[in-house]
């Protein structure tokens, strides 16, 4: 039993040693990465279909001069096969958004990881791409993957929402 509770012991040290591997002072950071959530510069979401009823989303969260701004771009070609060009474009805008949305927006990441980024057409999926960029990233790592399906689909709501409310 001594021996049990030895193990126990030394497994919390661990984690409490290693669970704030990268962070500081309570600092949330993407999960495989130290990359500080305030770092976040720029993130890239896009799903294309070019099978029958072609369809093209894409959303962007970025910075800019201080500010926060989100793009929505959806192109549709029902009845057709794609790709679907600029001339299907059935909304799209650009506009700021709030410091409290931009913080809902991160949120979706905290949990996800960054792997490197590859460009290859060969696997001819669908999507989604998901690309984010920080402060001194040094341009290998930049894929990034949601956590699960739950969370990959409450951030598709989340900048449905956002498009539908366009200032």
């Amino acid at each position: 039993m001594k021996r049990i509770g030895g193990v126990i012991l030394a497994m919390v040290c661990c984690l409490s040693l290693f669970g704030g591997c990268g962070k500081s002072r309570g600092e949330e950071t993407i999960t495989n990465r130290a990359i500080p959530l305030e770092d976040v510069t720029d993130f890239y979401y896009t799903y294309e279909n070019i099978n029958f009823n072609a369809y093209f989303q894409r959303y962007r969260f970025y910075r800019e001069d201080g500010k926060y701004y989100f793009l929505h771009e959806t192109r549709e070609r029902p009845g057709q096969y794609g790709p679907a060009t600029e001339a299907d474009v059935k909304r799209a805008g650009t506009f700021e958004i709030t410091a409290e949305e931009w913080k809902d927006f991160l949120a979706y990441l905290k949990d996800g990881t960054v792997s490197a980024k590859t460009d290859s057409a060969a696997s001819g999926g669908s999507g989604p791409w998901t690309f984010l960029y920080w402060k001194n990233d040094k341009g290998r790592d930049r894929a990034f993957a949601f956590p699960d399906h739950d969370t990959r689909n409450r951030f598709e709501a989340f900048c449905a929402s956002l498009a539908q409310g366009e200032r």
